[in-house]
């Protein structure tokens, strides 16, 4: 008899391959989504840091704030990498404050400040400076932040380091000098330094700051926890890792690691070929012709091309501003606060990190005092920095009229926009010249057929609307000579330094009078022309305007970002448009019970009110 085989338990099926990674995905979602649903509360902030989050409406902590936070108030050194507009300040501004919150158990024998905070620009450093300041109000607590920049009289200096203060934000130069000047002792800030965070820590060095942050290395006391935060990886930053912390941990988000994430999915890259010389051309065609969103940040690589742009603007009927390391401080900063409030559209930046100027400086800057003043140059602020660390505001689009002479410069531009995950778009004009870098930068974004970083073509600018516009593009350009932009930038520089320096007192008591400072102020001479203000329809094909209503729609669909606080003020200043020229003893009128309005009992000494009182 054949035997009977035992026929065995049926047991479930092994999963396959493609179940199993099925599986392996749902449960990093799931882990993504714990992650996802952490609040501040979790990260073990302080509940005076929470209140003052609600009040400055900041919602849930960005990937690089909920990794790093914890960490920082371990006690633990930190390299933190991620992109432009991702939250880093936050990321070690708040356990920064926690830590030096005043306590019971705490001394407050302090010589030195407790925490350093050093950035490459002044820009920068107001900015992180505001924002700290800011925080610590909302949470009432006594905690003094100073921030120091280069330039600044050493009775200034000193005066802001009596206390001495709790945290110190500045530039690795300004240490240095204050380190020169005796204002602040190697021993004292060994004694003292809790924290130091080397914000924007790739363009430290690369503005120039080696020495300076050599000089203040041997005063960093054993125990100080080092932060360094950058949005790229370079040499620079493993120089500097070497040279100040000791056993960092490093931070391997998954949006630093993949390239797809070195710039945000949510800014669309375009690029246009062109000549050298048809920049111009393609530049007005993409503003006239309303191809791209508001606002707008321009780039150069030159001040002088920044000019040229803004007098070739002019001609046209588009008002813009600038932005370089010429103007003074206080007018920088106005400016970009300005254009964050939505006062004006265009913004025309010069990428000084780019440019020879800049270089010259840091080259030269010691032989620059032997050489004779007589016939010099303004003087460029080597501390100047629009490129990196700014948080514009609303910014949708940015143009790169000159390409950048990196990669990581071309990454650093686009990270104008796109910030804290909001849309935005990139237009570069490419010339012949410039055809090795853009190729460069393709390769370092890692561009191939699933790539999201992928730059594409500007299709919704045609041939045929670019050449309609030519020669009246060639015809002005032809107008922009040399002598008008050396005017120009000297007539621009003049009026600046003034706002500065002579109406800073004024605008102290007056803030609202500020409104009436308008930074794309018309350099030109000439009006412009009126025939070059709009564009005739029957120069434009079907496809441009289709596309000019796309964009018009989606700026509508946006919302307005206007601020209404310059029409504010045109009508309160309606009669006197300079508050230092037209000042009025003009009692205001009132209207009476039977709705007539009536003069008032104040002197009035203009020629209208001589003639009323001779009738």
């Amino acid at each position: 008899m054949a035997k009977k085989n035992k026929q065995k338990p049926p047991q479930d099926p092994k999963p396959s391959q493609e179940e199993e990674k099925k599986q392996v995905e749902r449960k990093e979602e799931e882990v993504e989504d714990e992650e996802e649903e952490k609040s501040f509360e979790d990260l073990g902030l302080d509940h005076r840091l929470l209140r003052a989050l609600i009040k400055k409406d900041v919602g849930k902590p960005f990937p690089i704030q909920r990794v790093a936070i914890p960490l920082i108030l371990q006690g633990k050194d930190v390299v933190a990498q991620a992109r432009t507009g991702t939250g880093k300040t936050f990321a070690y501004l708040l356990p920064l404050l926690q830590k030096l919150f005043p306590s019971d158990s705490s001394s407050k024998s302090r010589l030195a400040p407790g925490g350093f905070i050093l950035v490459p620009s002044r820009e920068l450093c107001q900015q992180v400076y505001k924002e700290a300041v800011s925080l610590v109000e909302l949470c009432r607590v006594q905690l003094k932040i100073v921030q120091l920049t280069g330039g600044m009289p050493a009775s200034d200096l000193r005066a802001a380091l009596a206390g001495p203060p709790d945290i110190l934000v500045t530039t690795p130069k300004c240490i240095r000098d204050c380190l020169a000047a005796g204002l602040l002792q190697p021993a004292s800030i060994s004694e003292s330094l809790e924290i130091l965070v080397l914000d924007e820590a790739d363009l430290l060095l690369q503005f120039g700051f080696g020495d300076d942050l050599k000089a203040l290395t041997p005063a960093i006391p054993r125990s100080c926890q080092c932060l360094l935060m950058s949005a790229t990886s370079s040499p620079d930053v493993d120089q500097l890792k070497k040279l100040i912390l000791h056993n960092p941990f490093v931070l391997t988000l998954s949006e630093v690691d993949v390239k797809d994430e070195v710039i945000s999915k949510n800014v669309q890259q375009f690029w246009i070929s062109c000549s050298a010389s048809d920049k111009l051309l393609y530049v007005l065609a993409l503003l006239k012709l309303e191809l791209v969103l508001k606002k707008v940040l321009i780039f150069t690589n030159t001040i002088g091309a920044g000019f040229r742009l803004k007098l070739f603007f002019e001609k046209f009927g588009i008002r813009s501003a600038i932005l370089n390391a010429e103007l003074p401080q206080n007018s920088r900063l106005h400016i970009l606060e300005e254009f964050n409030a939505g006062l004006f559209d265009y913004l025309i930046a010069t990428d000084d990190s780019q440019t020879k100027e800049k270089e010259q400086v840091n080259r030269d800057k010691d032989m620059d005092s032997r050489k004779s003043r007589k016939g010099a140059k303004p003087k460029i602020d080597s501390e100047f920095g629009v490129v990196r660390g700014i948080d514009f505001k609303n910014v949708y689009t940015v143009i790169n009229f000159d390409m950048p002479s990196s990669a990581s410069g071309y990454v650093h531009r686009i990270g104008r926009t796109g910030r804290a995950y909001s849309a935005g778009a990139s237009v570069s004009l490419v010339s012949p010249d410039e055809m090795e870098i853009f190729e460069e930068i393709k390769s370092f974004l890692g561009e191939d057929d699933i790539c999201t970083n992928t730059i594409m073509p500007f299709s919704l600018l045609t041939k045929d609307a670019v050449e309609s516009l030519r020669y009246r593009a060639e015809d002005v350009a032809r107008s922009v000579t040399r002598v008008a932009v050396r005017e120009s930038r000297a007539q621009d520089l003049r009026n600046e330094i003034l706002n500065s320096e002579k109406l800073k007192s004024h605008f102290e008591v007056n803030p609202r009078d500020l409104d009436l400072l308008n930074h794309d102020k018309v350099l030109s001479k000439e009006p412009p022309a009126p025939h070059l203000r709009d564009v005739p329809d029957y120069l434009l094909d079907q496809k441009t305007r289709d596309a000019s209503k796309m964009v018009k729609l989606t700026r509508a669909a946006m919302g307005d970002n206007k601020s209404s606080r310059r029409q504010g003020a045109k009508k309160r200043f309606r009669k006197s448009r300079d508050p230092l020229k037209s000042f009025s003893a003009e009692a205001p009128k009132r209207v009476g019970k039977d709705g007539v309005k009536g003069e008032g009992k104040g002197l009035d000494y203009t020629h209208k009110s001589k003639k009323q009182k001779a009738v």
